[in-house]
């Protein structure tokens, strides 16, 4: 998710096209193109230009709705509902070939990751890791992150922690203070109450997407 404003410019998007299956798209008010994966304009007047990460978080609508039950919910355009993709394109998606292929990464092409890019690295962990794991402590970059799978096994969330943390049934546990963590990231009961940790961004996409715009990424071995 990125932010539309560009040098004082408020821009407005749409999809140009495709490259190595990873959406192009096109600014009306300059005629830039960029990359969908990266937020970098890559040719036209704003070439070289930044698009500005807004966080975003890998949730479930019912766990989304139960924190901001509240919350307004972007809904599909009527005239345009036939061009909507149908809710088994991940399946679909799944089987479809790919232009490109990394065969020694040991990752399948189709394997979905979430890759994160921080603090002057990037590593790309396996879904099904996460979530067979549900709780993930690494160091990225020199600095120690933490990732979350949902209770919901669907919902997977990255913070920066220096602690070391556990599960506890439904909640986090901090091993150094004891205090309980909900999967916001902040402190509920316990020393650190009311405390929360530093959210980190993080893209869930295909193997062969994020290796290709991120060709320095390690993998998440543990």
């Amino acid at each position: 998710m990125w932010a539309r404003t560009v040098k004082g410019l408020v821009l407005t998007f749409h999809l140009a096209g495709i490259n190595n299956q990873n959406f192009l798209m096109r600014d009306e008010e300059t005629g830039t193109f960029w990359q969908q994966i990266s937020g970098r304009a890559i040719s036209g007047p704003l070439a070289g230009s930044q698009l500005e990460p807004v966080h975003s978080d890998e949730l479930t609508f019912a766990l989304w709705h139960s924190e901001a039950p509240q919350g307004k919910v972007l809904k599909p355009v009527p005239k345009f509902a036939s061009e909507y993709e149908t809710k088994d394109w991940d399946v679909r998606m799944a089987k479809e070939r790919t232009v490109l292929d990394f065969p020694n990464s040991g990752l399948r092409s189709r394997d979905l990751v979430f890759g994160i890019e921080a603090f002057g690295a990037s590593r790309a962990y396996p879904v099904e890791r996460i979530f067979a794991a549900k709780v993930i402590e690494d160091r990225l970059g020199g600095e120690p992150i933490l990732i979350v799978a949902g209770q919901d096994g669907k919902s997977i969330r990255v913070f920066q922690a220096k602690a070391e943390f556990y599960r506890a049934g439904d909640v986090l546990m901090d091993a150094e203070t004891g205090s309980d963590w909900n999967f916001s990231g902040c402190a509920v009961r316990g020393k650190l109450a009311g405390k929360c940790l530093p959210p980190v961004n993080a893209l869930k996409d295909y193997w062969f997407d994020w290796r290709n715009y991120h060709p320095d990424t390690t993998i998440f071995k543990r």
